[in-house]
């Protein structure tokens, strides 16, 4: 290979350049050491795999490990990747869990919320055939006022005849009832929208959660929050059961 002439003093330095100053990571270094025989000796060192594990892992302590003669710390850090790698894989499946059931309240919501537009819908539809038919009732009082064939005037008075209730009152209350169902389908209608984007967005997120497995996976305020809220409360339930 090109610069084989070199000690092996200089290919030390080059190398350790390149972890301190140039961000070298253990990939990197794993790819060195099967480029030849001599940097895979070379990358065996314990001086450039105690840099990698204290920075990689900061909270370990490098130097009890440094004292070990029973292993390298090249296999000191491949048991500490090990356990880091399982335990964010624990981590990215409690995370998945957690959206998943997101996923499953955000879908009950939106359910629910459709149930209720479908009853107000219905009410609205209902109102609005009564107030249709109160205000013909009111029309054919109106006409009996006023002169028309024996026939049509019989139509008219039978329509006022079968109404039982105060026409004016009636449809008061009823234009206040379908502005109230008007107000009622237009906060399900806003409230479906934000619960669709909010499922949405769960959706895109455990995709994202799937595809990187190996992420390291946060709460965030709100699930925090909530996760808390449930800690309290299976903490009273239990505390209740005991007693």
């Amino acid at each position: 290979m090109s610069g084989s002439g070199l000690p092996d003093e200089l290919w030390r330095k080059i190398i350790e350049i390149g972890i301190h100053s140039s961000g070298f990571t253990y990939k990197d270094l794993c790819c060195l050491s099967i480029s030849c025989v001599r940097l895979h000796r070379l990358s065996d060192e314990n001086s450039l795999w105690s840099h990698l594990l204290s920075s990689d892992f900061s909270h370990h302590n490098t130097s009890s490990s440094s004292s070990s003669s029973s292993s390298s710390i090249k296999s000191i850090y491949k048991i500490r990747f090990e356990k880091d790698k399982e335990k964010k894989l624990l981590a990215h499946t409690r995370a998945v869990l957690r959206k998943e059931s997101q996923i499953a309240e955000h879908s009950r919501k939106i359910l629910e919320i459709e149930a209720k537009l479908r009853e107000e819908t219905h009410k609205l539809k209902a109102t609005d055939a009564e107030s249709l038919n109160l205000r013909r009732v009111r029309q054919a009082s109106v006409a009996l006022n006023v002169w028309q064939p024996e026939v049509v005037r019989g139509r008219q008075k039978d329509i006022v005849e079968q109404c039982v209730v105060s026409v004016e009152s009636r449809l008061h209350a009823l234009d206040m009832e379908l502005r109230l169902c008007n107000q009622q389908i237009a906060g399900f209608r806003k409230a479906y929208r934000e619960q669709k984007q909010r499922l949405d967005k769960a959706k895109e997120e455990l995709r994202n959660m799937k595809y990187h497995p190996l992420r390291e996976y946060k709460l965030t305020g709100s699930e925090e929050d909530e996760c808390n809220r449930k800690r309290k409360k299976l903490k009273i339930c239990s505390n209740f059961s005991e007693k």
